[in-house]
């Protein structure tokens, strides 16, 4: 991709009312754009970073058992009714009548539509277990929207079900979820704490909270350094007190934000909608069971907040929007060469399979190296007259500032051996 082609409107300055890291960041390196408070639009390379992190949901997902579907963001009231739950999100709901004057909603999560679904075609336990997902837009009238895509009106999640005949069932495929989870965070560079949880509205008796340290979180925690126990507040540990599990270090409190929350939900949605199945004896039986959601725009702000330095964002090379970004530097001498050297490194790296951004606008070379920075490549490749009249070329790694000077030759192989390629 050539800059000049694309749309990456970067912005010198920290946009005014903006508070956290990730929410300065993401607009000053042209990800989103806010239309509204809480309602954002996904940038060309904003929008890259949230498929790469789609695209490694879904792996673990399926890898785990899990078959992706689309559900519709439109609810019928009615549906809601039958839970209750149009009653405990009364407050987060977006109502409204269509033309046909039938009450309706757009869907704040998706637990009555996908019991709804399932139930129509899942007469017999030999049609369990069943394991869906879906990556979706998320509706909530949240009157305190907050930093950006992490507390937002509209957002994404990827909200995966599971339906079994029994108990064994639910637990083996709750175990499943909670592998693939640490397995997705940890391909998104983020170290997690995972923490026993309240199920809230949800239901269900057992939940677990995935949370990531960060100063933009609204939740706090406990730790202890020493045996690694991790506990919330609300469950009476204070700070400074004595840690329970190992009785000799001291907790210490941490600001963390949830990206990911799942619930083993028994019952509650299966026996309100009636969603029953025949065992082996012809016994009509309620489904099994549980849910699994991960706040997929919150991770790309997540991901932000702990890679990042003064100059810009540090993308992890799983989900940053480019390998490769080739830097040429504009030279009234050799610039044809420049040129030439420029287009045959984005031909090769992309045979090769990388994605690259060629930055080719008429800007300074200073423009260009900041730019570079803010928008946080893994690997950047310039190639400047002065080097290059030496027959060479130069690497930056984004992550450490580390700067290679390497023959123009041997740098396509050298950044491929960086990639793992």
């Amino acid at each position: 991709m050539y800059w000049s082609n694309y749309f990456i409107p970067t912005l010198k300055e920290i946009p005014i009312g903006t508070e956290a890291v990730s929410h300065q960041l993401s607009l000053r390196a042209g990800l989103v754009h806010m239309l509204t408070s809480g309602v954002y639009s996904y940038l060309p390379l904003g929008l890259r970073v949230l498929k790469r992190i789609e695209d490694i949901i879904r792996e673990e997902m399926n890898a785990a058992g899990a078959s992706e579907l689309f559900l519709p963001c439109l609810h019928p009231m009615e549906l809601w009714k039958q839970t209750g739950r149009d009653e405990v999100l009364k407050d987060v709901m977006f109502k409204f009548q269509d033309g046909r004057k039938r009450p309706m909603c757009l869907g704040p999560t998706h637990e009555e539509v996908i019991t709804d679904l399932v139930k129509g075609f899942v007469q017999s336990y030999r049609q369990l277990p069943i394991v869906l997902y879906q990556i979706q837009t998320k509706f909530r009238d949240e009157l305190r929207t907050r930093f950006g895509i992490v507390r937002a009106c509209e957002f994404i999640m990827k909200d995966a079900y599971s339906f079994d005949r029994d108990k064994a069932g639910l637990e083996k495929n709750y175990q499943r979820m909670f592998e693939a989870y640490k397995i997705i965070f940890k391909r998104c560079g983020l170290e997690t704490v995972i923490l026993e949880a309240d199920s809230g509205a949800m239901g269900g008796d057992v939940s677990h909270e995935f949370m990531v340290p960060a100063p933009i979180g609204e939740d706090a925690i406990v730790s202890c350094a020493s045996c690694e126990f991790h506990g919330g507040i609300k469950e009476g540990q204070d700070e400074g007190a004595n840690c329970p599990k190992c009785q000799k270090g001291s907790l210490q409190k941490q600001v963390t934000i949830e990206l990911g929350h799942i619930f083993q939900l028994g019952t509650k949605y299966s026996e309100a909608q009636k969603a029953v199945f025949l065992d082996e004896d012809g016994k009509q039986k309620p489904m099994i069971m549980g849910c699994y959601g991960i706040g997929v725009s919150r991770v790309i702000a997540a991901i932000i907040e702990k890679h990042n330095d003064d100059k810009g964002i540090i993308w992890p090379s799983g989900v940053a929007p480019f390998d490769v970004e080739i830097l040429p530097l504009s030279s009234k001498d050799g610039g044809e060469a420049i040129k030439g050297l420029t287009d045959q490194y984005y031909a090769e790296l992309t045979k090769s399979g990388c994605d690259v951004l060629v930055d080719d606008r008429p800007e300074s070379a200073g423009r260009k190296f900041n730019d570079a920075d803010l928008i946080g490549i893994p690997y950047r490749l310039t190639i400047g007259q002065r080097n290059l009249a030496q027959g060479k070329v130069e690497i930056k790694i984004r992550e450490t500032g580390e700067m290679i000077l390497v023959d123009k030759n041997e740098a396509k192989q050298k950044l491929l051996e960086m990639l793992g390629k």
